[in-house]
């Protein structure tokens, strides 16, 4: 063999080499690529096409001329709207306020390892494993009047006895509220009984060496420890609470009249039922500002927090 031909060896090795790395390391972004386009192409840009539709005259077809911010003066000029806004406010604060408590309170009488605990848990969980179709559907016959609590209760001896908040304007909202939280409390008491079984047992009984009753140490030490397990259960909840759309339409379907809509009903309704899309787009927006402006400062918020420890 010739210098020159084992040099030429040499290079083609050392270039087959570098060929293998550059795949090796173009690999990983060769994988993930399809799903980064997609996302790109039907969440990002489908946001700024949904931005545009907002600020059009659009009806029933899309028109892309260029209307300003009209869409969005006749969005708050609207009473619907606002009913959707005030319904959106009762629900989420007591949704997510009501999950939590409810969550953290079964999970704290779990952790006290009871007698058929797996049982009861599973019992806890399996309206998340419902879809709100489903919930809402079933809550549906519980709330009405004509076959569900309020008669069984005046079958038993009380004529008097009323529970109307399914057809009660004042109160329909509430009926919404009732079958959220039995959706969705289970899950959040799995959060935080995962978040209690975490806790150090030393740290327990360190407290009940010193004399800490046993109330007193999950309120000053380990509830405080679950900040975390709060933080994903808020984000998680205020996310559903906001799109709030399939429980909305099997249980009351916005009424009676429009007592009990929200803005993804409205949204619904306005874009598909009264084909005016440039204001469904517009309430659509709103959403996701209302979305940002809970979720963001609250993720910026736990990065310092993170940063900082």
């Amino acid at each position: 063999m010739t210098a020159n031909q084992a040099t030429s060896d040499i290079k083609s090795e050392n270039s087959g080499r570098s060929l293998l790395d550059w795949f090796e390391n173009m690999l990983p972004k060769i994988v993930v690529a399809p799903t980064f386009l997609c996302a790109l192409v039907f969440i990002y840009g489908f946001i700024i096409w949904n931005g545009y539709l907002s600020l059009t005259t659009s009806r029933m077809l899309p028109n892309y001329q260029f209307a300003g911010f009209i869409q969005y003066i006749t969005l708050f000029d609207n009473e619907r709207w606002w009913t959707a806004l005030r319904n959106l406010a009762v629900f989420s604060s007591l949704f997510i306020f009501g999950c939590l408590a409810i969550g953290l309170f079964v999970a704290i009488l779990l952790d006290q390892k009871i007698r058929a605990e797996g049982f009861i848990r599973s019992i806890y969980l399996y309206p998340m494993a419902l879809s709100f179709v489903v919930t809402g559907t079933v809550w549906k016959w519980i709330l009405n009047p004509g076959l569900g609590v309020e008669k069984v209760v005046r079958d038993m001896g009380f004529p008097d006895f009323t529970f109307d908040w399914l057809v009660n304007p004042q109160y329909s909202i509430y009926a919404v509220v009732i079958a959220g939280l039995w959706q969705s409390s289970g899950f959040v008491m799995a959060l935080f009984l995962a978040g209690l079984r975490g806790v150090d047992d030393s740290i327990i009984k360190a407290a009940q060496v010193d004399g800490a009753s046993l109330p007193r140490i999950y309120w000053r030490i380990i509830i405080p420890s679950l900040k975390p397990v709060f933080f994903s259960a808020f984000i998680i909840l205020s996310h559903i609470a906001i799109k709030s759309f399939d429980l909305v339409m099997a249980l009351t379907g916005g009424g009676p009249g429009f007592s009990s809509d929200m803005p993804a009903t409205f949204m619904y309704a306005f874009s598909f039922t009264r084909n005016q899309i440039g204001m469904g787009a517009a309430s659509a927006m709103m959403m996701l500002m209302i979305v940002s402006a809970v979720v963001v400062p609250m993720m910026y918020s736990e990065m310092r927090r993170t940063r900082r420890g």
